[in-house]
């Protein structure tokens, strides 16, 4: 295969929905903005991972598709039918070349740890990568789009592996810090989060900084 033959589709919630642990309990606005951050410095490190293709990005928010890059597929949901739905809808408009799937909150995700693993995930029909805690699911790849059986959700890393996914654990600690709580962001920052997200915690006031770091 060629070096640069996956597509990598990022789904992403709507804004209103997203980060939930992480809103200011004083105007709701962080989470919003966070989600966002954390969805272009994601994007903008799968576009750097030197084994990807196209990058796919589906959403119902039109505030996230008019952050997107240049270069960046963009995919509407034809309706709020959760994440799973949305998924197995994009890969109905890709073509047939080996898929991933990953999520939208990683932004401390370095590109080389995505190509490792997106390199050893091409020895397998459908594979899957744990977070951190090993129980959730933050990359999902299969050799073609209509293979990949997506299952997101609580105790995603089970389910994948129940159905048939070999379970690839890596030395990817990017990849593999999905930010859901503060402690999450933290580690992230620690990492080396991305310039969006940075951006967005230093434009926050103080009240609503207090809240996200606590």
């Amino acid at each position: 295969m060629p070096h640069s033959h996956w597509t990598v589709v990022v789904p992403v919630k709507r804004l209103d929905d997203a980060k939930t642990r992480l809103q200011s309990t004083r105007e709701g606005t962080a989470g919003r903005e966070l989600a966002l951050a954390f969805a272009c410095d994601t994007v903008a490190s799968v576009l750097a991972c030197p084994s990807v293709a196209m990058v796919a990005v589906v959403t119902p928010d039109e505030t996230v598709h008019s952050a997107l890059p240049d270069g960046v597929r963009r995919i509407g949901e034809p309706g709020d039918e959760g994440l799973n739905a949305a998924i197995s809808h994009a890969c109905t408009a890709l073509p047939p070349r080996p898929v991933a799937v990953i999520v939208s909150d990683l932004p401390s995700l370095h590109a080389d740890e995505l190509s490792a693993a997106l390199d050893t995930a091409a020895s397998n029909d459908f594979s899957f990568v744990p977070d951190s805690d090993g129980t959730g699911t933050v990359l999902l790849a299969s050799k073609r789009p209509d293979l990949l059986r997506p299952q997101f959700g609580e105790g995603s890393a089970s389910v994948h592996e129940s159905a048939g996914a070999a379970r690839l654990d890596g030395d990817w600690p990017t990849l593999r810090n999905d930010v859901d709580t503060r402690a999450d962001l933290k580690d992230a920052l620690a990492m080396g989060a991305g310039r969006h997200t940075v951006s967005a915690l230093h434009a926050m006031n103080d009240d609503d900084l207090a809240h996200v770091e606590h």
